[in-house]
């Protein structure tokens, strides 16, 4: 071959390289061929250089040449299947530097054609989604191919349960760019009881776009199989909740058929129980045999005199045996009565209220009601006399009421009182939190006569 140049210079080779073509992930080869010019045996180095260096090499990398002779080297291209090797075309440079005449150096060129090819990686993530209606995914893209490729997203479900709904629809990607797709699936009705349902979908990527349907088969987008993914549809109410429902039904017939009417029951007996006549103070024990008006013989009396006689027939003239002093009502007969004491005690300290006795009275006590109605902490101690009758810590109640079918008999001068502890004052119907604890005792009974 001749030397591209009209007239070299003393040890200049001639050079000629063919053009040549090679797909990424493949091999090309093509010639150079040197032709030594000059009139003295000399030595070429030969190397690669430019674009192609990273993927070319020559064979053999150094010759020696007689005058007037040539040989022929081998380019080997090797193209990796990359993204970083853009399709089109490229320039391909071969220095060659003679040992004896380095100024003589000659850089022959040529054009490297690489072809196309597309190849695209997807994910989709997560793989298994799980919700009430809906559910969103993720599909991630890289262009692994050499050129630009602009793809679609297509769903598959075998029923028609699920709609979907990409964003954005179509995607342009240059050669090694990533992107995200976001992919949302709905279901049409919601599952209310029972286990969750699976909803098995694909979704496949392709190319889109008037060069894709122009494209030759050979050449189409290389992708991996359709993303395989599921949408699992959670009940809104789960399995648990129906078991404590029944449970809770069960527990409400059993109240209402059983526990319910014997506590009714109960609570009848000890009302009956309550509310039995009690003996009024004063009243006589006695059960004598008279029918008068306790009438002495004799007399007009009215039968409050000590005596051992018994009623008599009506007329003052019968005698008794009985030890009583009749049915009557004597002058020592009381009258129903109550007493309130209102304790207002300041947080942390004690308050004590008293109810005295009359003198010359009796009182039989036969029930006292104990108020709490803000709902304070602390203790209240209630004692007749000397007699402890109860100690209650507030927050156990608002209203505490106690009854006694023998009335509890507090002489003349003799107090009730009631001891109020303040630990913390509560709040009462108001809605704002009270500045002191605030009680109210309240006790009933018979008030009579000593004698």
């Amino acid at each position: 071959m001749t030397s591209p140049a009209a007239s070299p210079s003393p040890g200049a080779p001639g050079l000629d390289i063919p053009e040549v073509s090679v797909t990424p992930g493949s091999t090309a080869s093509t010639s150079l061929t040197v032709r030594n010019d000059s009139d003295i045996v000399e030595a070429y180095s030969l190397e690669v250089v430019g674009e192609c260096a990273a993927w070319a090499t020559v064979e053999p990398e150094r010759i020696s040449l007689y005058p007037g002779t040539s040989e022929t080297v081998t380019i080997t291209l090797a193209p990796p299947r990359s993204p970083e090797v853009r399709a089109g075309e490229k320039p391909l440079a071969v220095r060659v530097l003679p040992t004896e005449h380095p100024e003589a150096v000659r850089v022959p060129e040529t054009t490297v054609w690489v072809a196309e090819f597309r190849q695209l990686r997807t994910e989709i993530a997560p793989r298994r989604r799980r919700g009430w209606l809906r559910g969103r995914y993720r599909i991630a893209l890289r262009n692994e191919g050499n050129c630009p490729v602009q793809v679609g997203c297509t769903p598959a479900q075998p029923g028609e349960e699920l709609a979907f709904a990409f964003r954005p629809t179509e995607r342009k990607l240059e050669p090694g760019e990533s992107d995200e797709v976001g992919l949302r699936v709905r279901t049409g009705k919601p599952v209310w009881f029972g286990n969750p349902v699976v909803w098995p979908f694909t979704v496949t990527v392709a190319e889109t776009g008037e060069a894709a349907a122009d494209r030759e088969p050979e050449a189409a987008l290389d992708f991996r199989a359709p993303l395989d993914a599921e949408f699992v549809q959670i009940p809104i109410f789960p399995k648990w909740l129906l078991a404590v429902v029944a449970a809770l039904l069960a527990l409400l017939l059993a109240w209402f058929t059983l526990v319910r009417p014997a506590v009714r029951s109960t609570a009848k007996e000890a009302a009956d129980e309550v509310i039995q006549p009690r003996p009024t103070p004063g009243s006589s024990n006695g059960t004598g045999s008279g029918t008068g008006a306790d009438k002495q013989p004799g007399g007009s009396g009215s039968g409050s005199q000590p005596g051992g006689g018994g009623g008599g027939s009506g007329d003052g003239t019968g005698t008794g045996t009985g030890t009583g002093a009749g049915t009557g009502t004597g002058s020592a007969g009381g009258q129903q009565s109550s007493a309130t004491i209102d304790l207002q005690t300041a947080g942390g300290a004690s308050e004590t209220g008293t109810y005295t006795v009359p003198e010359g009275k009796v009182f039989g006590i036969t029930d006292i009601v104990v108020a709490n109605f803000q709902g304070d902490e602390g203790v209240v101690t209630i004692n007749f006399g000397e007699r402890k009758i109860t100690t209650i810590a507030l927050e156990t109640f608002r209203n505490q009421d106690y009854h006694w079918v023998t009335p509890i008999r507090i002489t003349e001068k003799d107090t009730v009182t009631a001891q109020v502890t303040c630990a913390k004052p509560g709040t009462p119907a108001t809605g704002r939190r009270a500045q002191e604890c605030h009680e109210v005792l309240n006790v009933s009974g018979v008030l009579s006569n000593t004698n």
